[in-house]
C-alpha cells in the first residue's frame, strides 16, 4: 500500500466523499479515511435524510448533487415493484418525508456514493480505509508533515502534499495544531446579535442518536424499558414539559410547540407537525405488492436531541454517547407505552417497532451519532450572523470569492450548557473561499461543517447540500492548486487568480451565486 499521496482526506462524511471524488476524477492520488464501515456521514451512517431548501429541484446546489438526486429517483423508477404511475414521473418523493422532496433509504445513499467512487478505486488512484482513525499527526504551526492511522490490522504512517479535514467533529484540527473555535463565541468577537456576552466552549448544539422505526398497524412491539427511562421521563425542559412529551422547543428560547405522530383532523393535534412523516424514508404505497412492507421513518426529533452534554473534548464523551442512545430508546418506549394517541384511543403506540434493516446495525440505531456542530477552523474569513440573517442584513450577502451556494434558516437547537435555542430566517447565501482556508496552516483545507462559521452561522451551513458543496469545492480547490503549483493561501492573497478558480469550479458544475429571480422571490 502506498505511503505518499497528493491529498489525504480524513473523514468519510458527505464532504469527505465529495472531496475525494473531485480530486480523484482529475487523476490525483487520494487516500480517504473513515472511522465507520459506511461512507456518507450524516446521510448514511448517522441516519439523517437530506434537509433541503424549497428551490432544490431547479437551483441552489452543485451539478453532482443534482445528479445524485436524479439517480435516487431513477433507482425507484426502475424498481420492479414500483407502481406504474412513478415509472415515468419526473419529480416524486420516494420516501414520503416532508423534510426533503427526495427522501430515501440510507442504504441507497451508501450504494450511490460508493458507485461515484468505484471507478477511481478500480483505476487505483483512490484508496479508501474504512474502520480507520487518525491517532497521531506530525505538524508544525504552518504544515502537516504526516498522519499515523490505525486500521483494523495495523498502524501506518502516511504523507501527503495536502490534507482535508472532513470529519464531523473537526478531529484533525487539534491533532495537527491547527487553530480552531469550539462552542459559542462571545459577542465581542464578531458582534453577532444572538451571541452571548461571554464565550462558552462547552455550549454546543446537541448530538442526536438516530433510530429507524416502522409502523406496523396490527403489531405490538414494545421494547424492554430502557435503564434511564425514568430519569428522562422526569426531566423537565426549560419550557416546562418533560423531554419525553409531545412538546418541544419553539422558535425562541423559552417557547414550546406541540407535535404529534400523525396530524389527525378534528383533534387537538389537527394543526401539529406530523412527526412520523417528518423524516419518513420508506413509503409502501409507492409499491404494487405491499406484502410485509411497512412505512419507515428516521427518529431525529427534538425529543431525542441530547442536551445533557458534549462528546467533543469531554472526558465523559463515551458516557454521553451511551446516554444519547438511552434517550432515543426511551423516546421509543414512551411512544409505545405512554404517548397520547392522536386517534382518541388512549395512550401508547405498540404498533411502533424498531426497524433493524435500514441502518446497517443489529440494534436499529445509527452507526454513529448525528453531529450538528463541529470544531471550526479559525479561517481567513469567518461567516457571521448579521451578514446572512434577514433580520439584520437588508440585502442577500455576496462574496467575491464564492465557491458555492446554500440556503437554510439559522437553526440553533437547544444547546448543551445554557439551553438556549432560536430559529431565524436567512437570505440564500454563498460559500466564501476564505472560510475553507485556515489562517496559518498552509496545507490543510476544511471540507465539512468545520469551515469558518460561528456557533450561530453553523446552524445554516451544516445541511446536506451545503456540506456536499463545501467538500466538492475543497477537493476542486486542491486540484486547481496542484495543477497550477499555487497554494490556497497564495491564491487567496493574490485575488486576481480567484476568477480563474471560479471558472474551473463552474466548469465542474459548481453554482457560485443565486439567480436574481430567486432572490427577488424571497425578499
Amino acid at each position: 500500500m502506498k505511503q505518499n499521496y497528493d491529498v489525504i482526506v480524513v473523514g468519510g462524511s458527505l464532504g469527505g466523499v465529495l472531496s475525494a471524488y473531485s480530486l480523484a476524477k482529475y487523476g490525483y492520488e487520494v487516500l480517504l479515511v473513515e472511522e465507520t464501515d459506511w461512507l456518507g456521514g450524516q446521510l448514511t451512517n448517522q441516519g439523517v435524510p437530506s434537509d433541503e431548501h424549497p428551490f432544490i429541484e431547479t437551483t441552489g446546489c452543485s451539478k453532482t448533487y443534482r445528479d445524485y438526486r436524479n439517480k435516487v429517483r431513477q433507482y425507484y423508477r426502475n424498481h420492479p415493484n414500483i407502481i406504474p404511475s412513478l415509472k415515468t414521473k419526473e419529480i416524486f418523493n420516494p420516501g414520503g418525508g416532508w423534510v426533503s422532496f427526495n427522501s430515501h433509504e440510507p442504504r441507497l445513499a451508501l450504494k450511490l456514493l460508493n458507485e461515484m467512487l468505484e471507478p477511481f478505486v478500480e483505476r487505483g488512484n483512490l484508496k479508501i480505509l474504512l474502520n480507520s482513525q487518525v491517532i497521531e499527526a506530525k505538524a508544525t504551526a504552518e504544515l502537516i508533515n504526516s498522519l499515523t492511522i490505525k486500521t483494523d490490522l495495523e498502524l501506518r504512517t502516511f504523507e501527503a502534499i495536502y490534507y482535508i479535514d472532513a470529519t464531523d467533529n473537526g478531529d484533525l484540527l487539534p491533532l495537527t495544531k491547527t487553530e480552531y473555535s469550539i462552542g459559542a463565541e462571545s459577542y465581542a468577537q464578531y458582534q453577532e446579535p444572538h451571541a452571548p456576552l461571554k464565550a462558552n466552549p462547552r455550549d454546543l448544539q446537541p448530538i442526536t442518536w438516530v433510530a429507524a422505526i416502522a409502523y406496523d398497524k396490527n403489531g405490538k412491539h414494545r421494547i424492554k424499558k430502557p435503564e434511564m427511562y425514568d430519569y428522562f421521563k422526569n426531566y423537565q425542559m426549560p419550557f416546562g414539559e418533560s423531554i419525553l412529551s409531545w412538546y418541544a422547543a419553539g422558535l425562541e428560547s423559552g417557547s414550546k410547540r406541540l407535535f404529534s405522530l400523525f396530524a389527525t383532523p378534528n383533534t387537538e393535534f389537527e394543526e401539529t407537525p406530523a412527526m412520523f412523516s417528518y423524516r419518513q424514508i420508506f413509503e409502501p404505497n409507492n409499491f404494487v405488492d405491499q406484502t410485509n412492507l411497512k412505512p419507515i421513518t428516521l427518529l431525529n426529533w427534538p425529543q431525542n436531541d441530547y442536551v445533557f452534554g458534549n462528546i467533543i473534548e469531554n472526558e465523559d464523551s463515551e458516557k454521553h454517547k451511551n446516554n444519547a442512545k438511552q434517550l432515543t430508546k426511551s423516546l421509543i418506549y414512551w411512544l409505545q407505552t405512554e404517548a397520547l394517541r392522536c386517534d382518541g384511543k388512549g395512550y401508547g403506540y405498540p404498533e411502533i417497532m424498531l426497524d433493524k434493516t435500514i441502518l446497517g446495525t443489529k440494534t436499529g440505531l445509527a452507526k454513529a451519532p448525528y453531529i450538528r456542530e463541529s470544531r471550526r477552523i479559525k479561517a481567513l474569513y469567518t461567516i457571521v450572523e448579521q451578514l446572512i440573517s434577514k433580520r439584520y442584513a437588508k440585502e442577500p450577502p455576496t462574496f467575491f470569492d464564492s465557491v458555492g451556494v446554500g440556503y437554510y434558516q439559522i437553526d440553533v437547537h437547544m444547546t448543551t450548557e445554557t439551553k438556549t435555542y432560536f430559529f431565524d430566517e436567512t437570505w440564500p447565501f454563498e460559500i466564501p473561499l476564505g472560510a475553507l482556508i485556515p489562517k496559518t496552516k498552509q496545507n490543510l483545507i476544511a471540507g465539512c461543517k468545520n469551515i469558518g462559521t460561528t456557533h450561530i452561522t453553523n446552524g445554516c451551513y451544516r445541511l446536506h447540500p451545503v456540506e456536499w458543496n463545501i467538500g466538492e469545492s475543497a477537493g476542486l480547490l486542491l486540484a486547481y492548486c496542484l495543477k497550477n503549483k499555487v497554494t490556497p493561501h497564495q491564491l487567496y492573497k493574490m485575488k486576481t487568480k480567484i476568477p480563474d478558480l471560479q471558472r474551473f469550479l463552474s466548469e465542474n458544475g459548481i453554482q457560485l451565486s443565486w439567480p436574481k429571480e430567486i432572490l427577488a422571490e424571497v425578499k
